[in-house]
């Protein structure tokens, strides 16, 4: 199991179609400028051989930065670009059979919905979870209803591995979720789609970081 994998209070994401025109190249480097350390790019409907060159690129970018890269469902992506890792979800490859792909040193992040998809999680060799959709998101076209906090709560006070809480997260209501425990936090329009994304993270990280 790959250790510290969230070590950080951001986990950005790429959508390129809620990045008001701007291409995940150009939403990456301002993602680096603002010293995110956690990258994942998820591309659902653009065609694998541009996939592809798209993250030959973002691995350069993130590799040079020191940031971790994370590629959303394709392991044969994430193989083709060594990325750090992949992310999966609960009807893609079992976790077992990834890992038997990608080896002992790539990253394996889960999405899960409830506690006993958490628990398996824990038991089948994840490396960390993801815990939501927390709030109503229109991010995912076969997103699920959300599971509110009280599946965060149960995260924070029954489960080991490191996770991000993410689905609907904005910088209204993202105190709500950082004082039920979350550390590490994803917001995905919020910031892909921000006028001036450096400045938006800079005002996420402040508020964040208040004691």
């Amino acid at each position: 199991m790959v250790k510290n994998v969230l070590d950080t209070d951001l986990y950005c994401l790429t959508a390129e179609e809620y990045s008001l025109g701007r291409s995940n190249i150009e939403v990456v480097d301002k993602m680096l400028r603002a010293d995110i350390e956690i990258i994942q790019y998820r591309a659902k409907k653009k065609k694998m051989l541009y996939k592809y060159k798209e993250c030959l690129k973002l691995r350069k970018m993130t590799k040079q930065a020191g940031v971790k890269f994370i590629i959303n469902d394709d392991v044969d992506l994430a193989l083709a670009v060594d990325a750090d890792g992949i992310h999966i979800g609960q009807e893609d490859l079992p976790i077992e059979e990834v890992r038997n792909l990608v080896g002992q040193d790539k990253i394996i992040g889960l999405s899960t919905h409830s506690p006993q998809q958490a628990r398996e999680a824990q038991n089948r060799g994840a490396d960390y979870i993801g815990v939501g959709p927390i709030f109503k998101t229109n991010t995912k076209e076969d997103v699920c209803n959300p599971v509110g906090l009280e599946y965060l709560d149960y995260v924070v006070e029954n489960i080991d591995l490191p996770f991000v809480a993410i689905g609907g997260i904005k910088e209204h209501n993202m105190d709500i979720v950082k004082a039920r425990g979350a550390k590490c936090i994803s917001m995905v329009t919020e910031i892909v789609g921000a006028e001036n994304i450096i400045n938006k993270i800079k005002n996420i990280r402040e508020k964040i970081n208040q004691k």
